[in-house]
C-alpha cells in the first residue's frame, strides 16, 4: 500500500479509533494499525521507513545513512539537524533502540478531515518507554502546520506513556564536539587488549587530556582509546567548552557536564 493509500484507509477509521499508526513491517508493504494497539506491540526500532527522504534540488545536503553504536545498524536521515540529533541520541545510555521516519500518525480533526504526521526519529528507552523525535533546523521551521502537528503528537504519545518532542539545535559548541567524539564511536577504536582499562585507570582523577594520555603510552595509539572512552560515557568532559588538549578529564558522565545536553532526549525532560 502506498503511502497516500494509508491516509486514506484512515478516513473509515480515524472517526471510530482516534489515532491510527501506519508502518511498514516489510520492505515497500505499509499497514495500518490501532494507534494503542501498534505502540504496545510493533518494535519500531526494527521498523524501515513508512516514506522515503526527498533529495531536494539545491540543497547542499541529502539523505544518508548513520551507523548507531546503539543498535549496530545503520539509520536512514534526510537532513544535517536529523543527522545530530541520531549522534545524540545514539550516544544517550538510556537509549536502546532507534529508527527514522518509522510510524505515521493519522488522524481526524474536528473538521473531519483526516490529517497525518511522519515524526522523524524514533527512540526506544531501556524502561521500554519511546519517544517520537522531530528535528528542525530553526525554531520555528515548518510553521503553523508543524505546530499544530506538534500538539497532536504529544497528545498520542501520551495516551501510550510516551513522549513527542521538536528538538531544535543544540549548543553549537556541544554538537561540534559530539560530532568529533562521534567519529570514534565504533567498538574498534578500544584497541588491543588492556588499552582501554589503563584508560580509564589513567583517569581515575580528574587531570588535563594529554597528561592522562601520555602517562598510558605512544599517543598515536591511545588517543583513539581515549576519544572512544569519552564518546561512551566511560570517561567524563565538559562538552559545553571546546575540546583541547588540557580540557579535565575524568572517570565516567556524572559531574562531566555533557548530560545535560544529551539528556534533553529523555522522556520528561523539555526540549
Amino acid at each position: 500500500m502506498s503511502d497516500s493509500g494509508a491516509v486514506a484507509g484512515a478516513v473509515r477509521s480515524a472517526g471510530a479509533w482516534g489515532f491510527e499508526a501506519a508502518f511498514a513491517p516489510v520492505a515497500g508493504r505499509v499497514v495500518q494499525w490501532r494507534w494503542e494497539q501498534a505502540a504496545a506491540a510493533v518494535r519500531f526500532e526494527d521498523l524501515a521507513p513508512v516514506s522515503g527522504f526527498p533529495a531536494l534540488a539545491g540543497k547542499r545536503w541529502g539523505p544518508g545513512w548513520w551507523w548507531s553504536a546503539t543498535s549496530g545498524r545503520l539509520v536512514a536521515h534526510g537532513s544535517a539537524a536529523m543527522r545530530l540529533r541520531l549522534m545524540l541520541l545514539d550516544r544517550d545510555p538510556q537509549v536502546v533502540g532507534l529508527s527514522a521516519r518509522a510510524v505515521r500518525l493519522v488522524w481526524r480533526e474536528g473538521d473531519g478531515r483526516v490529517r497525518s504526521w511522519v515524526p522523524q526519529l524514533f527512540a526506544r528507552y531501556a524502561d521500554g518507554s519511546a519517544m517520537l523525535v522531530d528535528c528542525p533546523a530553526a525554531g520555528g521551521a515548518g510553521g503553523d502546520a508543524a505546530r499544530r502537528a506538534a500538539r497532536t503528537l504529544a497528545e498520542a504519545c501520551g495516551q501510550v506513556g510516551w513522549v513527542y518532542r521538536r528538538l531544535g539545535p543544540p549548543d553549537p559548541v556541544m554538537a561540534a564536539n559530539v560530532r568529533w567524539l562521534a567519529g570514534y564511536r565504533h567498538p574498534r577504536h578500544l584497541g588491543r587488549t588492556g588499552l582501554a582499562q589503563a584508560v580509564l585507570e589513567a583517569f581515575a582523577e580528574r587531570r588535563p587530556l594529554v597528561e592522562g594520555v601520555r602517562a598510558v603510552g605512544d599517543p598515536l595509539e591511545v588517543w583513539p582509546v581515549v576519544f572512544h572512552c569519552l564518546w561512551s560515557g566511560r570517561l567524563g568532559v565538559e562538552l559545553g567548552e571546546p575540546l583541547h588538549e588540557r580540557v579535565l578529564v575524568g572517570a565516567g558522565r556524572t559531574g562531566s557536564g555533557q548530560e545535560q545536553p544529551a539528556g534533553l532526549a529523555r522522556p520528561g525532560v523539555g526540549a
